[in-house]
């Protein structure tokens, strides 16, 4: 994946972000809402350019796949790495409350 790859073309850092905040709120499944809302909420500021990137691919992703990959009932493909691990331990905390 370019740097990059996900952005639109003209997008702000800012507007990216915002898009990606809206579009990981408002999945095809609550499921995934509750999982990736909240790690966008906390996390997308921290993550660097190329991983900014990888979580735009993974928000093009089916959500029944993100949730199997997520609850570990599916392996994930390997581009998902390091990310979706980060992710899903993410919303583990989250669930147990210690997050």
């Amino acid at each position: 994946m370019l740097p990059n790859e996900g952005a639109i073309p003209g997008e702000s850092h800012e507007a990216r972000l915002k898009r990606m905040r809206m579009r990981s709120w408002r999945r095809g499944i609550k499921e995934m809402d509750l999982v990736l809302g909240p790690f966008a909420d906390t996390g997308l500021e921290a993550l660097s350019a190329a991983e900014l990137d990888l979580y735009d691919r993974l928000l093009s992703e089916n959500d029944h796949d993100l949730l199997t990959w997520v609850l570990g009932i599916a392996e994930a493909p390997g581009w998902s790495q390091p990310l979706l691990p980060r992710i899903a331990e993410f919303a583990r905390m989250r669930l147990q409350g210690q997050g």
